[in-house]
């Protein structure tokens, strides 16, 4: 079941914040570009508000497939996009100017294994951030309806 079309709320930490009101009113001719890497706009449901809540997050394309890390930075625990994603898969994302429903889940194994390289090539940062926690960071697939 897609996600309601209401008025989303975007993450509390500032920069990111202003990241995603520009990339969200400019139709994503902003921001689709950051810092050398691509973005999307992921929007999930709150699992314990009910509320629309997005994210400007990088991301890697693959035959069709979107693919985000839950790194938060190396902090010991996981995003709460990510929680909530767990527990409402359906989601949206805007990847340049196109709004899509789709669905996310966690990949693990060979899926895990071919794609991680490609998210540390879009964004080196990743495998620094992996050494400040032992957690391993959840590579998500977002599959668009």
């Amino acid at each position: 079941m897609p996600l309601p079309n209401e008025e989303a709320l975007d993450n509390e930490n500032g920069w990111v914040a202003q990241h995603t009101r520009q990339y969200v009113e400019s139709g994503g001719t902003e921001g689709h570009e950051w810092n050398g890497a691509t973005t999307l706009v992921l929007t999930t449901m709150g699992r314990r508000s009910q509320k629309l809540r997005r994210n400007a997050l990088i991301y890697v394309e693959d035959a069709g497939k979107y693919y985000v890390v839950a790194s938060f930075g190396g902090k010991p625990h996981h995003p709460a996009w990510y929680f909530n994603l767990d527990t409402e898969p359906e989601v949206r994302i805007q990847v340049r100017d196109q709004v899509m429903d789709a669905t996310a889940q966690t990949v693990g194994g060979a899926t895990r294994e071919a794609i991680w390289p490609q998210c540390v090539a879009m964004w080196p940062d990743y495998e620094k951030y992996q050494t400040k926690t032992d957690r391993q960071f959840p590579v998500v697939e977002i599959t668009p309806s």
